[in-house]
């Protein structure tokens, strides 16, 4: 699996800045501790160019692999992305952009993780050689890539994320 390339961060804008057409706002990173990312944002607040802001939103973000951070998610909700990004890589980002919400990304690796191989070709043949004495007379006619196909339409879930490098997911 691929190791977490740059930082997991945010931008945080001050509201009471932006809607009197300043920009102010700051980077954080997201890898933090929830208490860590407010007392930023709370710094990042006390020295906007408008006294006694208080209203913030999410303006940008970088490093999430692709998963959607919303201008108004909840410190805890970005906390919990950034740590299975910064866990999972780009696996956990598209994993992520495949289920739609974290708790069933987490369910997937936790439950339903095969593993890493070079094509799904290739775990179709490594899961009939382990489950089927195949008869070295019949070995050279099984269709690997045709049984691979059937395997991702019913049973599997298979997330490339490099060249050769396929991560299995069952589907059930």
């Amino acid at each position: 699996m691929s190791e977490q390339k740059g930082e997991i961060r945010i931008y945080v804008a001050c509201l009471a800045a932006y809607n009197n057409g300043q920009l102010h706002g700051r980077w954080i990173d997201a890898c933090q501790e929830e208490a860590a990312i407010r007392d930023d944002i709370k710094a990042m607040l006390k020295a906007s160019p408008i006294p006694n802001a208080e209203e913030f939103a999410i303006h940008g973000y970088e490093g999430f692999e692709g998963a959607s951070v919303e201008e108004y998610s909840s410190i805890h909700n970005v906390v919990a992305l950034a740590q299975f990004i910064s866990d999972n890589g780009a696996l956990g980002g598209k994993l992520l952009g495949y289920y739609g919400n974290l708790d069933d990304a987490e369910n997937a690796f936790n439950d339903h993780y095969y593993g890493e191989l070079k094509s799904v070709a290739e775990f179709a043949q490594e899961l009939t050689e382990q489950t089927t004495e195949i008869p070295s007379s019949l070995e050279f006619y099984i269709d690997y890539d045709r049984m691979a196909r059937d395997l991702e339409i019913n049973d599997i879930l298979s997330i490339e994320t490099g060249f050769e490098e396929v991560h299995i997911f069952w589907q059930h």
